[in-house]
């Protein structure tokens, strides 16, 4: 097996939760349980199975829940970037933290609400084996539409036969979902706007130049985004 591509992931755990209410009214999205567990649990236990020894970990709203409960963890090693001060999104949250000296090149990323089962090896080293840093700024871990549990909407993503990432069609239903998982370079994050903005705006300037890679998924995957998606993703654990 090819060793990791990196010691560290961030967990983009920043966000407000607004699908998730009311159960986001007294706790952060990434602490709301599923299968017992908080859902920022399942993304950290996943990554000390794979071997990543370290975690940065934004925070924001009713940050003081995340605090307390990253204090009790002892793996990985946690390190906090501070967003109280303002939301940085996704594209914005990484760019604060890589220009803090937080995240080496490459690093992993994932959303903190993440619930997924691994297949044959876990995404880390699936991703790790698949990363050309010579031809890729960014490798996203993807999941058949056909295959996403809990999932209602029309994918994200189509991909060539080299693997190059491309958007979904208009009113087309694209083959492909994004997990919320991927390794990021620093190239992909050069050059990056101040202030909040999606991460969407730097995987567009990849795909026009041809660096925007996906791999897929070759375990089970779980879209907890509503609270009604969490009973059917418990069962589903249940019967793992």
């Amino acid at each position: 097996m090819k060793p990791l591509v990196s010691d560290t992931a961030m967990v983009l755990s920043a966000g407000l939760g607004k699908r998730m209410r009311p159960l986001t009214a007294t706790r952060p999205k990434p602490m709301v349980p599923v299968a017992g567990r908080p859902l920022i649990d399942h993304a950290l236990d996943k990554l000390v199975e794979a071997g990543v020894a370290r975690a940065v970990v934004n925070v924001h709203y009713m940050a003081d829940f995340l605090l307390a409960h990253m204090g009790k963890r002892q793996k990985p090693v946690v390190t906090i970037s501070d967003e109280r001060a303002m939301l940085l999104e996704t594209g914005g949250g990484m760019v604060k933290a890589y220009r803090e000296g937080l995240l080496p090149d490459p690093f992993f990323a994932l959303n903190s609400d993440n619930v997924w089962l691994d297949g044959p090896v876990d995404v880390f080293h699936d991703l790790s084996s698949a990363w050309d840093a010579d031809r890729m700024d960014a490798l996203l871990l993807m999941v058949r539409h056909s295959d996403a549990s809990n999932y209602r909407g029309m994918g994200d993503f189509r991909l060539d036969p080299l693997g190059r990432v491309a958007r979904r069609a208009p009113r087309k239903v694209a083959p492909f979902i994004f997990t919320g998982i991927q390794i990021v370079s620093h190239r992909l994050l050069r050059d990056a706007p101040e202030g909040p903005f999606s991460t969407n705006i730097l995987w567009n300037r990849a795909m026009e130049e041809g660096r925007l890679y996906g791999l897929v998924h070759t375990g089970q995957w779980f879209e907890v985004g509503t609270p009604q998606s969490i009973a059917p993703t418990e069962e589903a654990l249940n019967r793992v």
